[in-house]
């Protein structure tokens, strides 16, 4: 299965986010330092994410991606 590489920008509301496929790569390694770069070459400015997805395809890539996860509640111990 192939690595994917997305610019993850959020709209104004939070609500879209807007997808945008960088690359795919067969091997971790090459996936992993794009990411790198491309995450060293934003401006601190810029609210976009770059993540590597491992998926079957690209829809799946990006299905996990747009999944709404719930937050992990944390007990009083654990903070």
């Amino acid at each position: 299965m192939p690595y994917y590489i997305y610019r993850i920008s959020e709209s104004a509301g939070a609500v879209v986010k807007n997808l945008e496929l960088l690359a795919t790569f067969d091997k971790y390694r090459d996936a992993k330092q794009l990411a790198k770069k491309t995450r060293s070459e934003m401006g601190t400015s810029e609210a976009a994410q770059i993540k590597v997805m491992f998926a079957e395809n690209e829809l799946a890539a990006e299905e996990q991606l747009l999944e709404k996860r719930e937050k992990p509640v944390v007990m009083e111990w654990e903070k």
